[in-house]
């Protein structure tokens, strides 16, 4: 586990790590947290955040602006709530 480690550290991402070492990420990173290596959060990149507040205030949901800039829904979530924006309620959207 050394070399995941190294990998790591020098840059590689989890899902990487994940399919050269043939494992699911989430088994990589409890790896990576057994050997106190800190795992790093992708979050959304600070260059497309006004445009994710738009997005989110035009009626995207939080998924499907992470989904549009290749970040979790947990990711835009709290880009939003550092930006002050009001998170709608889960569920269905109402039609108009």
């Amino acid at each position: 586990m050394d070399e995941l480690v190294g990998l790591y550290e020098a840059g590689a991402t989890l899902v990487e790590l994940g399919e050269r070492f043939g494992v699911h990420r989430r088994t990589a990173a409890a790896h990576l947290v057994r050997r106190s290596v800190r795992i790093r959060r992708r979050g959304l990149d600070e260059s497309h955040l006004a445009e994710a507040v738009e997005l989110y205030a035009g009626g995207l949901s939080l998924m499907e602006v992470g989904l549009r800039f290749g970040v979790s829904q947990q990711a835009v979530r709290r880009a939003m709530a550092v930006e002050g924006v009001e998170i709608r309620p889960s569920g269905r959207r109402q039609s108009v």
